[in-house]
């Protein structure tokens, strides 16, 4: 029985020895420090809940697509884990700078506290959503192409979406809620459910777009070999 760790090695997926590979992995790490860095901030909109960090962590979902549907799992997989290890560094980073001797003339040390602290709480969310919640999507995007080849390619998309976005909103929204001030249970519902609805329909909107994406790679990369 072949399962989504084998398939990397069989037609359907390019080898990352490539120009687009690292820097798409580049691009998703950057995406997840930024993510994980305004959502520190609670925002509501009206009776609406969410965080800053919705902002831009939807797109970690799309490039984290892309290195599923033409790389494979197992390299999906280093992405995931090389945005996991930037992200303990910047935490540990931002520690260091909390502790260093402060200049005479700085006056943010308060504020700075409180950043880290919430910082801290929501990369400790943010890394179990993150890798719960991509692995998920990984697997599914290749499990669903072991079955599909090249066909139904919007199947893989929103599937390996509607899945991978319920284990990260659950696991981070657990965590998180603490940290930007959530205390009751209606508004950790609110705030949950709202977030996996949005994160999807992001992805869901944002589609049109990362066909167009995967395509372009896919003729581009001279290694990818088309899945029959």
């Amino acid at each position: 029985m072949t399962t989504p760790e084998t398939t990397d090695q069989r037609p359907g997926f390019a080898q990352v020895g490539s120009a687009y590979y690292p820097v798409l992995v580049a691009v998703f790490t950057a995406l997840v420090i930024i993510s994980n860095v305004t959502a520190t901030k609670g925002v509501a909109f009206g009776p609406i809940l969410t965080d800053g960090g919705f902002i831009v962590f939807p797109l970690t979902y799309i490039i984290g697509d892309v290195l599923s549907e033409v790389y494979g799992f197992k390299a999906a997989r280093r992405a995931i884990i090389l945005g996991f290890s930037m992200n303990v560094l910047a935490a540990a980073a931002f520690w260091v700078t909390l502790y260093l001797p402060a200049a005479d003339f700085y006056e943010n040390q308060a504020a700075l506290e409180n950043v880290v602290h919430a910082y801290t709480q929501l990369i400790v969310a943010g890394l179990a959503g993150f890798l719960v919640g991509q692995t998920i999507n990984a697997w599914v995007v290749v499990a669903i192409k072991e079955r599909t080849k090249e066909k139904h390619l919007w199947a893989r998309l929103v599937g390996s979406t509607f899945a991978g976005q319920l284990g990260d909103t659950l696991v981070f929204c657990s965590i998180a809620a603490g940290a930007i001030g959530i205390t009751t249970f209606h508004d950790f519902a609110v705030y949950t459910a709202l977030g996996w609805l949005y994160k999807t329909a992001v992805e869901v909107v944002f589609l049109p777009v990362t066909y167009r994406v995967i395509a372009v790679i896919k003729r581009r990369e001279p290694t990818y070999e088309p899945a029959v």
